[in-house]
Formats: structure tokens, sequence, C-alpha cells
């Protein structure tokens, strides 16, 4: 703890919110978890679940040059607590996290899986949707005697729209469960390597972020999320390919991984029109920040008003007046500088070519119904929340209306990480949030949208009764209430 720090119960005492944490972990116990899903699932479940950390382990009993050889990224290694017992033993119990959480200062928590989040990329058909099924279900009794203060994210594979759809209604209507995080980047063949060789091509893949030039039609998918009052989440990384592929440093590989990958799924959902054809959908990132996020949002505006089919009219190579480029060389050049222009030697070659790809649509934003740049403050910022971890001082850069576009507020989500290893002691992390504020970075009001307001209204406007029976119902009610008071005004 720096000294500066407050305690939990002195960030308590100053505020008068509750504090709702939108992506806690749970670590799961194996021999536990192998139980119940064979139970549940049968062997095929419990074989599922094993080849995470199986792979995992693989990876460290390499040498450095075994990984070199055969492009295997370096992993994770003394990944959980140790020192504090007591806080390993929390990310394992249900009931133990549940006695602590008025210590921890968090009042309700949705808990996402630790390895199962690997789950939704199990490439085998039958398996994956036996493991998620069994998993979902067996989450579903692991918690159900604390869902007053806690609820588990459970897993949807994504590989199809039609796995999805199906395990989103079983999690509704057959479970009951309320948070889903759904797999991204997705795995795909490109068919030609496959057609050349089979063994290159279950290594060589593109990566699916189901927007743009996905290999299916995802609304299905969104469309039942709002219909079955699901706010989807997406916790995917990218460590262990592209660039972050070190075969002897973890750190490296680690760090900004969540965020490259909710950027590329981010960024693929706004440029469908995702946003704009389920504007009442709330779409979720977590662990990444909220730094990528601000930058993207910049970005999508700047090259707007730059590659917009007007603004594309400025670099349309049959717009260039080539007499008076001519006329120019002539007067700054020579003789021979303004033959070559007045043939259109070199002009139209490479990237000033005519040629556009074989596209039809020139307008990248054509999905998106654009039609003025303050657009982009609706279609981004209404549906897109963001998850930050506590010890992040980039999180005050989703508060900071001088730096974003139009003076928006990006919509930050609190979330503990407790249960992982960047979380060194549990009841430290609500603190660590609030010196933000004792920072003078984000104000009190900033804090209350962070850690209450802004997880409130991403679960709450999706599912009115997510909290309901909890005990931060009253709160969140008022919350919405006024939030819709407030519209209507």
């Amino acid at each position: 703890m720096t000294n500066h720090e407050l305690s939990v119960a002195e960030v308590k005492a100053r505020i008068d919110h509750p504090v709702i944490d939108a992506d806690g972990h749970w670590l799961e116990y194996h021999p536990v978890v192998l139980e119940g899903l064979e139970r549940i699932g049968g062997p095929i479940a419990a074989e599922g679940f094993s080849l995470f950390p199986r792979r995992v382990g693989r990876s460290l009993t390499m040498s450095v040059d075994d990984r070199r050889q055969r492009g295997v990224a370096q992993e994770i290694f003394w990944g959980y607590s140790t020192r504090n017992a007591r806080d390993r033993a929390t990310s394992m119990i249900p009931g133990l996290l549940y006695e602590r959480l008025d210590e921890l200062g968090i009042d309700f928590s949705v808990l996402y899986p630790t390895h199962g989040l690997a789950l939704m990329q199990l490439p085998e058909l039958e398996m994956r949707r036996a493991t998620c099924r069994a998993f979902n279900s067996f989450v579903a009794e692991y918690f159900g005697d604390y869902a007053d203060r806690m609820t588990p994210a459970c897993v949807v594979p994504m590989f199809t729209p039609d796995e999805a759809t199906a395990e989103l209604e079983h999690i509704r209507h057959e479970l009951g469960l309320k948070a889903v995080v759904l797999g991204s980047l997705m795995r795909r063949p490109i068919p030609d390597v496959v057609r050349r060789s089979p063994e290159a091509g279950r290594r060589a893949v593109w990566h699916d972020t189901l927007g743009i030039d996905s290999a299916y039609d995802y609304d299905e998918v969104w469309d039942a999320c709002h219909s079955l009052g699901f706010s989807p989440t997406f916790h995917m990384g990218t460590r262990g390919f592209g660039l972050r592929m070190s075969p002897t440093n973890f750190v490296f590989n680690h760090i900004g991984h969540f965020a490259t990958a909710s950027e590329a799924v981010c960024k693929s959902l706004f440029l469908d029109g995702v946003t704009r054809r389920f504007p009442d959908v709330n779409f979720g990132f977590l662990e990444g920040g909220v730094a990528w996020a601000c930058n993207l949002f910049s970005d999508l505006i700047g090259h707007w008003e730059k590659r917009n089919l007007e603004a594309l009219e400025n670099t349309k190579p049959a717009n260039l007046d080539l007499e008076t480029l001519v006329e120019l060389a002539e007067t700054y050049g020579d003789a021979g500088l303004a033959d070559r222009f007045r043939r259109g030697e070199g002009l139209f070659d490479n990237e000033a070519s005519a040629a556009t790809g074989g596209i039809e649509q020139l307008d990248d934003y054509a999905r998106c119904g654009i039609t003025e740049a303050r657009d982009f403050v609706d279609l981004f910022t209404r549906s897109f929340y963001f998850g930050c971890e506590a010890d992040d001082k980039m999180n005050s850069l989703a508060f900071n209306r001088k730096a974003n576009p139009f003076g928006a507020r990006l919509k930050a989500l609190y979330g503990s990480d407790i249960g992982h290893f960047d979380v060194i002691d549990m009841s430290e992390v609500v603190p660590e949030a609030y010196e933000l504020v004792d920072d003078g970075l984000i104000s009190e009001d900033d804090f209350r949208d962070f850690v209450f307001g802004n997880p409130a209204h991403f679960l709450g406007d999706t599912n009115p009764r997510f909290f309901s029976g909890t005990r931060v119902e009253q709160q969140v009610a008022a919350e919405l209430a006024a939030t819709t008071a407030a519209a209507t005004d």
C-alpha cells in the first residue's frame, strides 16, 4: 500500500454509493471443477477443460531453444498468489469471497473465470459445446448460494452464430444466469494455405473479429443478447500470436495484449454498423483499460474526416489537374519533368492508382450511417464500455472532456481483477481506484460513475432485473430511474 492510499473503510466513508465490480475473477480449483464437469457433461467435458493447462504446461517445460524453433511463446509462470494464502483461498472458494466482500469494499461483483476463458476457443465442435455447456452449468451450482452479492459470467462459444445463440438461450432459460462472456478473434483457416498444406493450414489462420469481413453474420447473436437481456462482454487476449511471441519474456507477451484484442473487436463491430443497428445492446471490452479506446474514438473520427466519400474526392486520381501540374513543372522543374508529367508517367502507380482493390463500396463507414462527425459520439460512446483495472492511471482519460473529441466521456467500468497475479493484496484494490480522486485526475462524480453508475447501466439498461434480489437493488433502481427521468426532461 502506498503512503497516501486510504483504507477500504476510509474510502467507503467518503462515498455514498455502492461499488460494483464489473470484472472480478475466480480461480478454478481443478480437482473440483473436473469432477463437476465430468458429472455434468461426461468425460468429453472434463477433457476439454484439461487442454488449456496442458498447453501452458508443455510450453513451460520446453527449453527456450525449443520454443524458438517451434514458434511457441513464453507463457506465464508463478501466476497466482502464494505469499498471501488467504487471498489465494478467496479466489478459489466462493463462500470465503462472499464473506470478505465488505472487507474488500465491494458490494456486488461479476466474476469471470480464469482458465474457463479458453474453453470458447476449443477447436473441436463437439468438445467445445459440451465443455462450455457443462462449465456454465457447474458455475450456476458453484455460485448459486451467493447470488445477492455476486454472479458468475458464463462462457459463450462464437465459432458460429447458431452455437452462440443456443448457449445464450440455455444460460437464460435453463440456468437463469445473467452475465456472459463471448468468444472473439475466432481462428479461421486460410483456404489457399489449407489447399496447399493441411498441416500448415492448422497454424496459418486469420482471426475473425465478428464484424467487418466476418465469416458469418452475427446479427443473430446481438439480437439474441437484446431479447434475452445480456450485455455481451469480450475477454480475449492476443498473447502467444502476432507480435507477442517472445520465447523468453512473458512480460513482453503480456503487456497490451487484452487492449489489442479489444481494439480489434470494438473497431470491427463499429465499422460494421452494429451500434447503429442495435442501439440498445451494451458491449463490454474487459481488462484492457480505456486508453486504447480513447485513441480509437479519436482515430475513427480523424479517418472519417479524411476518408468519407466527399473527402475521397481530394485524393481521387481522376481529379488530378494535369495541366496545372505540367505548368508548375515547367516553372520550377525542367522540360524533361514537364514532359513526364504531361504523359502521366509515374503519377498513377501504387497508392495513387485508380484501382480500389476490387471493392464496390468506397466508403469504409457506410454501414455506420454517419452524416456528420458528431454522430460518432452517440454511436461509439453510447453502447461501448471499457473494463479498467484499479491501478491504471490511464483510466482518467475516459473522463477527460478536454482531450476527447466533442468533449465526450467514455464509459469506464471498474474491474478489480481479484484472483489474478497482478492483484498482490485484494484489500488494496478499491483504495487504488480511489487514488485517481486523491491525485486530482478525476472527480468524485467521475469515481461514482466508474465504480457504480457505469456498471449499473452496463448491466441494468440491457436487463432491468439484473440486480433484482441483490444487495444493491434499490440503489441501482434509483440510478436507472434518475437517468431515465433526466433523458425525458
